[in-house]
């Protein structure tokens, strides 16, 4: 626990220690407003040397970037990741070992906005929050808001969703609940950062409608209303540009049409020119190219160090960039914990545990229920449990975004301790991950040094194992009913770098295919089972059209952090009423979705974002494509009716009114999903769009009225010629539905 240190002048003291107008934050250390006095900022900078700004500007080991000891000021303190505290680094770039650093594993992000529920993303925040108090650190490296372009990223487990509206109301919770702890939220990574294939090199080539329809808006909400302290920078380039020196991203977007007055954060080595970052908005580089050895790094040659120094010094660049840099750096440390004591934490607590368990159980979506679901357990005597994923653990695994979970319940271990001797457990691996390395083993490198061609090589090494599947098959054929969990892995082992069949950093998927022989394992299971629940595990979904109709029940579970198998359990067993609803689109192959169609995955150089404004249901929908389950469906235990929409128009405010009664005989939870329609657009639109959401919970038989307001900016378009957001008169049509193509009322109004 750091405290600033005392110096005898009495100006800084006066600093330190008073308030002033300038700026409130509200945290939860002192329950008091945290006040930010702009004039005695400036004061301090006036009293620093250019080398204590430079040293403020570039990281001072792999998790800190620099402070003024002479002044009191500390170093700032960074975590991983988006859901959990990652592993302590110490000053080094490998975890420490030995060091008391468990944490909660929450659910990943996909699972968080599959809950649609704001509140729960204020509490996910809220748990980061106070864990990361616990350790001590300043800022924390999340939330991951990127798009889900493609259902190839191999990091789409992080993110949150296809559709900009959901993505940003779910992350603007998580970062309130986070910065009301007193430390900061770090979103990221801005912008179009929507591959992980030749990630450090790639050029995306979009328009600015695109940008500020699709892939600027969640980050607009976090800073506009979230009020994030800082934001992470991208290692791509936006058309020629790398993005975390990027003058329009950053100068013109971010910090001038948002206002946003935080900290942009490099993401580690993202930072490729000294002139860029000084004058295009980079303000603290962190991790770096120029690393000769990373055991023993030389912080002084940073492009923001040295040479950013050089340039000052020669003329070459006004030493006014560097004093703002350090001004807004000053500024989230004051509305952090970063100047003060950081103040008790929380860590491994139950109502942590109790978090996650509740995330994963209303973010966990079923997809399909021929009656199987609920189990019961009462009826049955004995269960297969068949899968690789019922056994394995994901804290540790999947790159920058690993936690060292205090502990983590498997589906197998959930669906035990809920049945407990009522019902007899046999489980059966029925694969394993697999690669014959002969068959690509003159693939070498990082992801950037790789053919496509190869690359693909590596779909021929997916094995079965065919003993596993025939235990599993004989397993099967004797169980009164089948629990299959299976779906994608997370992690980076049993392969080169870069190559992708698993959900990981710096590595994307080659297609939708099951793996393994996870496929022919299904339909054979099926074959002698019809009491089979499919459950899958992963951050997008998979081919279906050879397993699924013959299939009663499917579940999917995405990672569900340290309580998923708990939560898994409930929801087979009918404890817990499924309540998830999907945030992408579900197409069979990957080849469905226009950022394959259309545009370019993963490209060559250059990604041509062809398809413009139209990802995901706005493309699916726009152009009726055939897929298997639409953005924003779950289904549920129970049933409901939507009747008696209205609309009211006061103060260019439009407020949508429905009734959503539960028909059902039991409880649960609907989404109330409102869309909007231009019936004569003057430019090409989607046919509708996501523009409001309400959850609900309702006993059987009960009933409420949902209201949700509409302002100008869910009309309105960014035009591709103005360059600028414009609500066009005309007719519109709001639309209440349960998903993108299943609309239950809808009316029209002029606007």
């Amino acid at each position: 626990m750091r405290k600033i240190l005392l110096i005898s002048t009495a100006l800084l003291c006066g600093f330190v220690l008073s308030a002033c107008d300038a700026g409130q934050y509200e945290t939860e250390k002192t329950g008091k407003m945290v006040e930010v006095s702009e004039a005695k900022i400036d004061s301090l900078i006036g009293l620093m040397t250019l080398d204590e700004k430079i040293g403020m500007i570039h990281a001072s080991s792999s998790f800190t970037s620099g402070g003024v000891p002479r002044l009191g000021i500390p170093e700032l303190v960074y975590s991983d990741g988006p859901h959990g505290v990652r592993h302590e680094h110490g000053r080094g770039w490998h975890a420490l070992d030995g060091y008391d650093d468990r944490s909660t594993y929450l659910p990943v992000g996909i699972n968080l906005a599959s809950t649609w529920n704001r509140d729960l993303g204020y509490q996910f925040g809220e748990v980061l929050g106070k864990e990361a108090k616990d350790r001590s650190k300043d800022v924390l490296l999340g939330p991951g808001i990127n798009i889900i372009r493609s259902p190839l990223n191999g990091r789409n487990f992080e993110y949150l969703s296809e559709d900009p509206f959901l993505t940003g109301k779910m992350a603007v919770g998580y970062v309130r609940g986070l910065q009301a702890q007193g430390v900061a939220s770090c979103p990221k990574h801005y912008a179009a950062n929507n591959q992980e294939t030749d990630r450090h090199n790639i050029d995306v080539i979009i328009s600015k409608r695109a940008l500020h329809e699709i892939y600027f808006p969640a980050f607009r909400d976090v800073v506009v209303d979230g009020d994030a302290w800082s934001v992470m920078g991208a290692y791509n380039k936006i058309n020629g540009q790398y993005t975390t020196h990027h003058e329009y991203l950053n100068n013109e977007v971010l910090k001038g049409k948002w206002g946003f007055d935080g900290v942009v954060v490099s993401d580690w080595a993202s930072v490729k020119d000294t002139r860029e970052a000084l004058i295009y908005g980079t303000d603290i580089e962190m991790g770096t190219e120029l690393l000769r050895d990373f055991d023993n790094p030389v912080y002084e040659e940073f492009y923001l160090a040295n040479p950013a120094k050089e340039m000052i010094e020669s003329g070459e660049i006004d030493e006014k960039y560097v004093d703002d840099k350090v001004r807004r750096i000053l500024r989230l440390m004051y509305r952090s914990t970063a100047l003060s004591d950081h103040g008790p934490g929380q860590r491994n607590v139950e109502e942590h545990q109790q978090v996650a368990l509740e995330v994963a159980r209303e973010g966990i979506v079923l997809l399909k229920n021929d009656g199987l679901l609920p189990l019961d357990k009462n009826e049955i005597q004995t269960i297969a449990v068949i899968g690789h994923n019922a056994t394995r653990k994901y804290a540790e695994r999947g790159g920058s975004s690993q936690v060292p979970a205090l502990y983590e319940i498997t589906p197998l271990e959930g669906i035990r301790n809920l049945v407990g001797d009522d019902v007899e457990i046999i489980y059966a691996e029925g694969y394993e991950p697999y690669y014959d390395e002969s068959l690509f083993a003159d693939i070498t490198g990082d992801a950037a040094s790789q053919s496509r061609e190869n690359v693909r090589e590596v779909e021929l090494a997916q094995s079965a194992n065919q003993e596993l599947m025939e235990q599993a098959i004989e397993v099967a054929a004797q169980a009164d009913a089948v629990i299959f969990v299976g779906g994608w892995i997370k992690g980076h082992e049993g392969m080169p770098w870069g190559q992708g069949t698993y959900d990981a950093e710096a590595r994307d998927k080659l297609n939708l295919k099951l793996i393994f022989g996870q496929e022919e394992l299904i339909q054979r299971i099926n074959a002698v089972n019809e009491n089979t629940a499919v459950v899958l595990m992963g951050g997008s979904n998979v081919e279906m059209e050879n397993w699924l109709s013959d299939t009663p029940a499917y579940l999917h579970a995405w990672y569900p952090g340290m309580e998923g198998g708990t939560a898994i359990a409930e929801i087979l067993f009918g404890k817990v009423n499924p309540s998830g609803r999907l945030p992408m689109t579900f197409a069979n192959a990957h080849t469905d979705y226009p950022s394959h169609s259309i545009g370019e995955f993963p490209g060559d150089g250059t990604v041509d974002y062809a398809e413009d404004i139209f990802v995901g249901y706005r493309y699916f929908d726009t152009h009726d494509r055939d897929i298997f389950f639409p953005f924003g469906f779950g289904l549920s235990y129970t049933t409901f009716e939507f009747s008696d929409m209205s609309l009211f128009v006061h103060d260019d405010i439009v407020r949508v009114q429905a009734t959503v009664k539960n028909t059902g005989d039991r409880e649960g939870a609907e989404v109330v999903q409102v869309y909007v329609h231009h019936k004569n657009p003057s430019v090409e639109r989607p046919i509708r769009e996501l523009k409001g959401f309400e959850k609900v919970h309702l006993e059987a038989g009960e009933s409420t009225m949902v209201e949700i307001e509409l302002d100008d900016m869910a009309f309105s378009y960014f035009h591709p010629d103005q360059l600028e957001w414009v609500m066009e008169p005309g007719e519109y049509q709001v639309q209440v539905g349960t998903s993108s193509r299943d609309i239950k009322l809808m009316a029209d109004l002029e606007r």
